[in-house]
């Protein structure tokens, strides 16, 4: 590798690269002869064989003897997770979906020999199952997307810093150190509008300017990418598949604060994106891109992993810095901000791997760009991952103000199996459940907030007419009440409280008064918590009470679940369909069903515990619920 001295030297060497890309261009004009496959590498696709789909390319490109022409190998994720694993073949721009390791040999053979398409392994429209879409701008899942901070997932090897500098990686960084003083830094990222995408959305050009007007001897800047929301999933694969957008953003963030060190905080349940990000600082130290004198300039800037052991509470920013210092993971009261007083007690800037993943591409093509995008108040893009009963897995970037009706039914495909839309949880297990009457709400800070939910890191979970919101009310506060770091009464005892009303509902104790004492609890809550998470704690049981009411009344009232979810309140019938085998009978675990093989079985309701083991192991679907 290259060590720059100069940044005259780095933007001759990163001209010099830019042809390492000039095939994965979406018009790009070369010669056909040539070729490139892009892997999706990043876990969930490793999980369904991305590695052996990629060795079993390889193994089929020497059998061919195209290794002179033909070059495979992993790319960050892709984003349709639904239908991984994928490969991207250029300059063809053609996408193939779900490819198994035993397709390879037929990828190559038919498509780069004799240029015909493997069309089995194309994407197919659900609304046109006939019809097969070649190119992925052409998908309805693609079409709306604005990558920003996802700009070079599925179009870059991340293990590769030449690849990274050849898609205008470091030269945000070089414009810098070259041409802008630190105010000049921290004057773009305020007229930008950036907000922080972690979850508060206080803008980040004021968080680094009150950095950088701290007089100090030392000052710190650090990346959360803790990420601790169930279902969520955005920073990790940024870490996993463009790990240097966040060491260049790093940077650009200490140059314009005053500091000399970093730290990237990442959960150890993160194997593959720490391996990415420790891998990413050795090339960029090697290259004079991290360390003592970068490019020649007397700005000095070293970065440093930090593990975290998976608390959900280290999201918190107080917290987190308590975890890198080696203590205990509990938050602190603010003021003062750790931007005056953070790590060992230094000015510290804290931002989560989104926030930071959309710096370099502001000052690469100025703040008014990105204030064009987005609403009013909130600018820029947002990635969201979809997960839950929605078609579309996967995730997504899309311009601030999108409809959530856009999400769901453009980007996301619509409802699993035809189902009712039901709700969509936004903002984590902290955030709230949005019903249908606000589908055509507009995604961004002030709306959401509005209606009881919040941006939150971009968890975006779909559920359908078979969620019971209750339930999904309790399932967060059995989360929540599990990660409370403890440290103060609000959370600690009102989550564990608002859980046991909670299960009283489910669990047929339920009255009204039980509604009653949940919203005076969360409010109590939310004004006399410590910090934003325990503040947030309630969220779940609030927004599915105000958006949900007449759920929650069915089942302290009625003593019923519409959904059909909540055991207790069931009742379980054998049906005609019965082929008498005799398994309920010898799995209930109060010996409540009463009949002998080949005879007609029946439970007896009155011992009934309604644990729904005999449902579940009734091979022919006659036990129902009702």
């Amino acid at each position: 590798m290259q060590k720059f001295a100069t940044l005259r030297e780095f933007v001759e060497a990163q001209q010099s690269l830019q042809p390492l890309l000039s095939l994965r261009q979406d018009e790009a004009q070369v010669a056909i002869d040539r070729r490139e496959l892009l892997v999706c590498g990043d876990t969930g696709c490793r999980l369904t064989k991305s590695q052996e789909v990629l060795a079993a390319l390889h193994e089929a490109i020497s059998a061919a003897g195209l290794d002179h022409a033909i070059h495979a190998q992993l790319t960050g994720c892709f984003g349709f997770c639904e239908k991984g694993p994928i490969i991207k073949v250029f300059p063809d721009n053609i996408v193939y979906f779900e490819v198994a390791p035993e397709d390879a040999k037929e990828i190559v053979e038919s498509h780069l020999q004799n240029n015909t398409i493997v069309e089995r392994l194309l994407y197919q429209d659900p609304a046109a199952p006939s019809h097969q879409v070649h190119f992925q701008h052409q998908m309805d899942f693609y079409r709306k997307q604005h990558p920003i901070a996802l700009r070079n997932l599925g179009r870059i090897n991340p293990r590769d810093i030449n690849e990274y500098i050849a898609a205008d990686g470091y030269m945000a960084l070089s414009r810098c150190l070259d041409a802008m003083t630190p105010e000049d830094v921290v004057n773009a990222l305020i007229a930008s509008g950036l907000r922080g995408r972690g979850g508060g959305g206080f803008p980040t050009g004021l968080k680094w300017q009150a950095a950088a007007r701290q007089n100090s001897d030392k000052k710190y800047i650090v990346c959360n990418g803790d990420e601790g929301d169930p279902g969520a999933f955005m920073d990790r694969s940024i870490m996993e598949g463009d790990p240097h957008s966040i060491l260049e953003a790093l940077a650009i963030g200490a140059y314009a604060i005053g500091a000399d060190e970093g730290y990237v905080y990442i959960r150890a349940e993160y194997p593959l994106a720490i391996n990415s990000l420790q891998l990413a600082i050795e090339q960029a130290t090697v290259m004079g891109l991290l360390g003592k004198n970068i490019l020649g300039t007397n700005f000095s800037f070293s970065v440093e992993v930090k593990y975290g052991a998976g608390a959900f509470v280290c999201g918190e920013e107080t917290a987190l810095l308590h975890s890198i210092e080696g203590g205990r993971g509990e938050p602190t009261f603010k003021p003062p901000f750790p931007a005056e007083k953070g790590l060992y007690g230094k000015p510290t800037v804290i931002n989560n791997v989104e926030t930071l993943a959309s710096v370099p591409p502001i000052l690469l093509k100025g703040a008014k760009w990105f204030s064009n995008i987005g609403t009013a108040k909130s600018k820029g893009t947002k990635v969201f991952a979809l997960a839950g009963k929605i078609n579309n897995v996967g995730l997504v970037e899309v311009p601030m103000g999108m409809t959530l009706r856009e999400i769901i039914y453009e980007i996301g495909g619509g409802i699993k199996n035809g189902k009712r839309f039901k709700a969509v949880q936004t903002g984590g297990p902290s955030g709230g459940c949005i019903g249908p009457n606000y589908l055509d709400i507009r995604i961004d800070y002030e709306s959401l907030g509005r209606i009881g939910s919040m941006m939150g890191s971009g968890g975006m979970i779909v559920m359908d007419e078979d969620n019971c919101m209750v339930d999904i009310a309790k399932f967060y506060l059995d989360f929540i009440m599990d990660e409370s770091c403890g440290k103060c009464t609000p959370c600690r005892v009102g989550s564990k409280r608002l859980y046991e009303l909670l299960c009283d509902i489910t669990e047929a104790r339920g009255t009204m008064e039980h509604l009653e004492k949940m919203e005076k609890l969360g409010k109590v809550m939310q004004d006399t918590a410590l910090c934003g998470l325990g503040q947030t704690a309630p969220n779940p049981v609030l927004s599915t009470l105000r958006h949900f009411r007449d759920e929650y009344i069915a089942h302290v009232r009625d003593k019923r679940c519409p959904a059909k979810v909540c055991t207790r309140l069931l009742d379980f019938t054998i049906t005609d369909a019965c082929i008498d085998c005799g398994r309920c009978i010898h799995e209930c675990p109060v010996h409540c069903i009463e009949g002998v093989k080949r005879q007609y079985h029946a439970i007896d309701k009155t011992r009934c515990i309604k644990c729904g083991r005999c449902e579940s192991v009734c091979p022919v679907k006659a036990i129902v619920r009702s």
